[in-house]
């Protein structure tokens, strides 16, 4: 007898999250995918490259890039980072823009409305951090934001608690078309291992330092390498500062700063990669290296990336 049941489609796409730094992208996309891969601090600018990770499930795969938040460039690498954010707006199937739970809709805001309303590719508006405010005010909040430009959707959640992100996986999933699986399901992000841990130590860096310090900070994976037994990885990496004075700061007296950023860093390579991690932590000063083409290539950001 004919089988009349009919299979259920596979769809996929490309997502990407944009917002102003400090927006939660990051936290959002390490809840979607259930693992940490992108940084994340209290601090602005946390992420300067492009972060590729995938979900996957019986509905089909969404392939998320995490952007460097949308702002006015000071420097090369800002520049950089705003030319990184801005050209997936065109790339991707489905766009998240990320914003704070507040009716004031600042410059920032009103620049990425701007460039929202250039595009055709659609928009679900994701109202962020509702467990910081009364359920009372999400109605002031999307009244605010709802003629700010033509949203498909608009979705509130708590990306640190998770509130409300499995209704934004549904509407996600209602904007995408079938197709392939881009990716094995077990795969989480394309990003290198190497690049992965550089980003750890630059978050413990972020966290640890002063406010005028870590978007000074680049981090190079010098070594990492697997020992024989199988149950070790040598890792030495050295963190890049601008400034001497800087310098002195991370590695702190008689280098208890250095330790705690290498020992908190540590701590999340050894979850990530499942074996113990020996790490050697190196700081050296290179000054302006934001304002030079290629240092900030040697440390891996780059403009051209493609998917």
């Amino acid at each position: 007898m004919k089988n009349t049941k009919k299979e259920k489609s596979f769809k996929s796409g490309f997502v990407t999250l944009i917002g102003r730094p400090n927006v939660g992208k990051s936290t959002l996309m390490n809840q979607l995918i259930g693992q940490k891969i992108a940084i994340t601090s209290s601090k602005p600018k946390t992420t300067r490259n492009r972060i590729q990770t995938v979900y996957t499930s019986e509905e089909g795969q969404i392939i998320f890039l995490d952007t460097p938040g949308i702002h006015k460039a000071k420097n090369k690498l800002g520049e950089y980072m705003v030319t990184v954010a801005e050209r997936t707006l065109n790339e991707v199937d489905v766009i998240l823009w990320l914003v704070e739970p507040t009716t004031f809709i600042g410059a920032g805001e009103k620049h990425i409305a701007e460039k929202l309303r250039q595009t055709d590719t659609p928009v679900i508006l994701v109202i962020n951090k509702i467990d910081t405010v009364e359920k009372a005010e999400l109605l002031k909040i999307i009244d605010a934001y709802k003629d700010e430009a033509d949203f498909k959707e608009i979705v509130p959640v708590s990306a640190r608690k998770g509130e409300n992100t499995d209704e934004l996986l549904k509407v996600m999933f209602a904007y995408l078309e079938e197709g392939p699986m881009f990716y094995d399901p077990d795969t989480i992000t394309d990003q290198p291992e190497r690049q992965i841990v550089a980003e750890m130590i630059r978050e413990k860096a972020l966290r640890n330092l002063d406010d005028e310090i870590p978007h000074g900070v680049a981090v190079a994976i010098d070594e990492m390498h697997e020992r024989k037994s199988g149950t070790i990885i040598d890792i030495r990496a050295t963190i890049v500062c601008e400034k001497n004075s800087h310098k002195g700061i991370i590695i702190g007296k008689q280098g208890a700063m250095l330790k705690k950023i290498g020992s908190q860093a540590r701590h999340d390579m050894e979850n990530l990669l499942d074996c113990q991690v020996n790490l050697k932590l190196w700081v050296k000063v290179k000054k302006d290296w934001r304002e030079s083409d290629f240092l900030i290539k040697n440390f891996g950001y780059r403009k051209d990336e493609e998917f």
